[in-house]
């Protein structure tokens, strides 16, 4: 039955038409995707390993999504090219989850600590490492737009000896 549901949703993106997702309003998984350029199955999958779980799901049993679900699927779509595991994405969810939420900052009961120093202390580390691999893939980048620019060069003056 899940697999006919998830089919429905893949054909219309939006099960029951539950509208936009706008203002506390919750969006299908098709506008999720379309807003996040992320396809159906990823959105699933980042479902089946707790990292974005849908808020709500309709009568029908479609999947509904809010805009913090959104957001955490950006979070993710925005570290994995930076190289982060499956692991780390849910890490620092679970971290700004806690961070953002009202009330104490104790033990979650997951071997993790708890106090909001540590909690921004572990946020700040995982910056530390996205702004290094960024430097990372700027030199790449560079290295290959020189690339590029030495195929270029060498395909102009080939067709500069092929047209004289």
């Amino acid at each position: 039955m899940d697999e006919d549901r998830n089919r429905a949703e893949d054909a219309s993106g939006s099960g029951n038409g539950s509208g936009s997702g706008g203002k506390g309003g919750h969006m299908q998984i098709g506008e999720v995707a379309a807003r996040t350029e992320l396809s159906l199955r990823t959105i699933r999958h980042y479902e089946e390993t707790g990292l974005v779980v849908p808020s709500a799901r309709s009568r029908g049993g479609f999947r509904l999504y809010t805009e913090r679900d959104v957001a955490r699927l950006m979070v993710v779509r925005r570290m994995k090219p930076l190289g982060f595991t499956l692991d780390q994405m849910r890490e620092l969810l679970d971290a700004t989850d806690r961070l953002d939420a009202d009330g104490p900052y104790d033990d979650p009961g997951d071997g993790t600590t708890g106090g909001r120093p540590a909690l921004l202390a572990l946020v700040r580390g995982y910056e530390r490492s996205a702004a290094e691999q960024v430097d990372r893939l700027r030199v790449q980048l560079a290295r290959a737009e020189e690339f590029a620019h030495d195929l270029r060069t060498r395909l102009d003056a080939q067709a500069g000896l092929a047209g004289g």
